[in-house]
């Protein structure tokens, strides 16, 4: 596929004025306030995975307005209980992914670091197994998720997952074989968008890792994607010509390039210059946008697999060395 979005020296000059809200962060404080006055409700079972040097616990939290909310949290074999000493990864799922089998996410445990692998409600059946539903309603929306709820932003659904969420990364700060002060943040695609969320809307996240990330400069996403899941906004708009100053409002509250503009901790991003999917300059909106340290990985030739294993690998370095430890 060929490149179809700005050259590369046009990217690092792309700056779009995406005006934010006037009450964003009387909007978020409110939604994470009332979130909050829910105790959490965490329940862990060991599960038996198969693996040796990997073990699996299946947690469930109380999410958005208490709805239940599942997480697979690998540890490194043999970690002693209460130590406290296990640096934290929390990571969010790509589009329409769920957490996968027990034994699909396990870099991170065996690179050393407990790693929750969180569901995203109401996604989990289009390429890796999700147990989260999302029992909250809306109007008539395009098959997917982005149009649901779309016409006000408390009832948006993008709003209950962030604020899923941050509630997961209270979850892996909150064991007890976990240093709270050293927890990341990461995703891919949707997941790298909710990290960059995440970073903004909580307290405590010492460094983000979001790869190709999406739910970035919805303005121009929506405009140029050559395919889903943007252009389910595209489709909503054809049927309801009348309502896209309403659209464009509600999305500004969860637009990952608006939201990272108030996040503080170092951050890697990745970007793939023939990435279909979420075009490069919407993820360099996101990136000039962030408001903390910053490094980006350009990877010209990728399409929306971005940097795979060769950015897992520059990851684990990066965080080693943001997080003190030794390689």
């Amino acid at each position: 596929m060929p490149q179809t979005d700005l050259p590369l020296e046009e990217l690092w000059r792309y700056t779009p004025e995406l005006p934010a809200p006037d009450d964003l962060q009387e909007f978020w404080t409110e939604t994470l306030g009332e979130a909050g006055e829910r105790p959490l409700d965490v329940t862990s079972t060991h599960v038996d995975s198969g693996l040796v040097t990997v073990e699996t616990h299946d947690v469930m939290f109380a999410g958005f307005g208490g709805d239940p909310v599942r997480a697979w949290l690998h540890l490194p074999a043999g970690v002693l209980r209460g130590d406290g000493a296990l640096p934290g990864v929390v990571q969010f799922q790509g589009y329409n992914g769920g957490r996968g089998l027990p034994h699909e996410h396990v870099f991170w445990a065996s690179a050393g670091f407990a790693h929750l692998v969180v569901d995203t409600r109401g996604q989990g059946s289009g390429w890796a197994v999700g147990d989260t539903g999302d029992p909250a309603g809306s109007p008539a929306a395009q098959p997917g998720f982005l149009t649901r709820g779309v016409l006000a932003p408390r009832d948006y659904y993008y709003r209950r997952v962030y604020t899923d969420a941050v509630r997961a990364l209270e979850v892996l700060r909150g064991r007890p074989e976990v240093d709270g002060d050293r927890v990341a943040v990461t995703g891919i695609s949707q997941g790298g968008g909710v990290a960059l969320a995440v970073s903004a809307l909580a307290p405590g996240v010492r460094a983000v890792m979001a790869d190709v990330p999406f739910l970035c400069d919805f303005p121009r996403a929506v405009r140029i994607a050559a395919g889903d899941p943007y252009a389910e906004i595209v489709r909503y708009l054809r049927a309801h010509r009348d309502l896209a100053d309403s659209v464009f409002r509600t999305l500004s509250y969860v637009d990952a390039a608006v939201l990272c503009r108030a996040s503080s901790a170092p951050a890697l991003f990745s970007v793939a210059l023939m990435d279909q999917t979420c075009p490069p300059s919407t993820v360099f909106a996101a990136y000039h946008a962030y408001g903390g340290p910053k490094e980006i990985a350009v990877y010209p030739y990728s399409d929306h697999e971005g940097g795979e294993a060769h950015q897992q690998r520059h990851q684990l370095g990066w965080l080693r060395s943001r997080l003190g430890l030794s390689a």
